[in-house]
This record gives C-alpha cells, structure tokens and sequence, in this order.
C-alpha cells in the first residue's frame, strides 16, 4: 500500500494553482492516500483529495500564532507517512513533524528573503534587509533537517542543498486547459487579460493607466482578487478604469475559458528582485491558450520566453499602451508569438511531465 500524504497550507485559498490543481490531483491519480489541510469550509473530498479544514480567517497575526497551532494538531491526527507543505510560516510545524519522526517536504515557491524586501508592511529598507537576513538564515538552516525541498524554479534551488532539492516547475496542466471552451461572452474590441493576484507589485495599475492613451480601442480583463481594498480604491480611481471588466476571482478552469476569447495576456511584474528571475504560473497558461503576451521586459524572461511575446517597461503606462497598440496591428506577429506560445508548451512546458517528477521524489522517500 502505498504512504499517506498530507499537504499542509495556512496562507493559500482551498483550491490554489499549484497546490491542489497540480500537486495534490496528481498525486490522487497515483494511487497514494492523499489529505490537503488547508482553510475551507468543511472536510470533503474532491477529485480523489481529501480536503481536512482549516479556519479561513487569514490575517498575519492569526495565521502566525493561532493558524500555525491549529495546522499542526489536526497534522498530527490524519497521521501521515509523508508531510509536505507550502508556506514559510510553517517552517516550525515542519520542524515538530520532523522531531515526530515524520518524512517532511518544504515546497518554495517564492524566494522569500528576497520577497520580504517588497513588503510595505515592514516600514523601512533598514527593517525589511534585517528581516530579510535573519529569514535567510533560518530558512537554510532549518531546510537542512527536511528530506526532500521541492522549488518552483532553478534560481530558487540555488538557495538550498543540491542532494536534496527537487525542481517542480509551475507549467499548465494541457489537459485541462485543453477540454475547456471559451466563454460565451460578446466583445466588441479586442481584450487583453490578465488573470491572478491583483497586486501593486504586479503592475496592474500601470495596465490600467495604459487604457488611458489607447482611447478605448482595447478592453482589459481582470480576474483575480484584490491585494487590499485600498489598492482596489486606487486602480478604480484611473481614467482607463472605464475600460476594464473585473470579473472577481474565478475557479481556475473558467479562468481558462475567458484566455480562450482574449486576444493578448499580459503580465506586468514590477522589477523588484523577487520578479526577475521568477517563473510564474500565468505566461505558461497564456501559452497554452495560443495567446500572445505582453510581458515585463526582464532578461531572464527574455531568455525563457523568447519568441512568445513583446516586451515593455512595466512601470510606464504609455510604453506598456504602445506595445499593445503595436501587437493589435500585426496580426501575423500576433499569430507568431501565439503559436510559438503554444509549441513550446506542448513540447517541454507542461505539467504532465513536471508530476513526473514530484512522484518519483515521493518514490525516493519511500525507499529511504
């Protein structure tokens, strides 16, 4: 019989991206026992995962003292073989499973020490690099006690022991994406989506100011939720705002159909350390869709994506609204970069081969 698996997030909606669509459905269809605690409304199962909840309150101070406490009891209760979880504020739990006698997985997906730089909420550079260097200290060495640490990208794998790293990229799965029709929604002109976190490091805003200098030759599409309501208050003050159809946050597979009957996706990162070598889920999905893309124009995106997309200055409204207009106007660059978009992931982008990979990491530990 093969190990019980539980994944464990206190920080990541019930049916995230990678989480449960990815990882966890994979590992239901591999015959393995599988539980996601994670913040939800009850426990059920759905696709073969066993959903254990937990409370869905999400602010800081309650994830860190109550949340993490909470994680860690019912943990203990499913009685897994193998723990894997995604969130660093749950190094601690880790650390307690460990010292159980537990296998446990810590799962990367941001380089955090160089994320904490970005947070506002730390009030100044000095707080935020001091924080930023104590979390690095304690991440590697507290990574050094886990068995397996699986990271979304080579830069983040860097950071940590070779002999134990796995590498699980954040590519679509083609399957789903494929069984999906577009969405039975009349455009007028043409649509540029965006579809994730709406966050100001993300530049949406910077996307919204470009509707201003196209006139309303283009509509944006916004899926996805709201980092706080007062960035919501600033997006919806721009004069391009009477552009963009919010959509609000959408199950994953819809999010899909509305791709399909978009004309151009676009991803706007900011340049801040943690972005430029990041390998986000979106462009992938935009790839999948056969859709051309506007990008932020980082070198190492360049390098991944090249011959998928035009490049821009994520941080310039009108460079971002020239880059549109100048897609708009190609049909056949648009009809390129989609369908380059589209062989590449079919080709070495995809999840089908990327589970490959976390099952056999599980398979390792299981012979241990």
């Amino acid at each position: 019989m093969k190990n019980k698996i539980c994944h464990i997030s206190t920080a990541h909606p019930t049916y995230d991206t990678r989480i449960y669509h990815k990882e966890c459905r994979t590992i239901a269809k591999n015959g393995y026992d599988i539980y996601l605690l994670i913040a939800n409304d009850k426990d059920e199962i759905s696709d073969g995962v066993k959903i254990a909840h937990l409370p869905k309150e999400n602010g800081r101070f309650y994830r860190f003292f109550k949340k993490r406490k909470i994680a860690f009891k019912r943990a203990v209760e499913i009685n897994a073989d193998i723990y894997h979880f995604h969130d660093p504020e749950l190094i601690p739990v880790g650390l307690k499973l460990k010292k159980l006698g537990k296998k446990v997985i810590y799962d990367v997906h941001e380089d955090v020490p160089k994320q904490i730089l970005t947070k506002e909420w730390l009030k100044n550079d000095f707080v935020r690099k001091l924080v930023s260097n104590m979390f690095n200290r304690y991440e590697k060495k507290s990574s050094k006690k886990f068995d397996k640490i699986v990271c979304v990208s080579e830069e983040i794998a860097k950071n940590f022991n070779t002999n134990k790293t796995v590498i699980v990229r954040n590519f679509p799965i083609i399957s789903d994406i494929d069984s999906i029709k577009a969405v039975d929604v009349e455009k007028e002109k043409p649509i540029v989506i965006y579809a994730g976190g709406l966050t100001k490091i993300r530049g949406i805003k910077e996307i919204i100011d470009a509707l201003e200098f196209l006139k309303g030759e283009v509509q944006l599409w916004l899926l996805g939720k709201w980092e706080n309501k007062y960035y919501e208050e600033e997006c919806m003050k721009s004069k391009g705002w009477e552009y963009v159809k919010y959509f609000g946050l959408i199950p994953q597979k819809q999010a899909y159909s509305y791709m399909k009957q978009s004309d151009i996706g676009i991803v706007n990162f900011w340049p801040v350390e943690n972005h430029v070598t990041a390998l986000p889920n979106k462009p992938f999905e935009y790839m999948a869709c056969e859709l051309p893309m506007i990008m932020s124009n980082f070198e190492y995106w360049n390098s991944v994506f090249k011959g998928c997309f035009l490049g821009t200055d994520p941080k310039n409204p009108e460079d971002i609204a020239k880059t549109i207009e100048k897609l708009l106007k190609d049909k056949e660059l648009m009809k390129e970069l989609g369908q380059n978009g589209r062989k590449f992931v079919l080709e070495k982008y995809s999840w089908e081969s990327e589970g490959k990979v976390l099952i056999n990491a599980y398979k390792e530990l299981e012979n241990d």
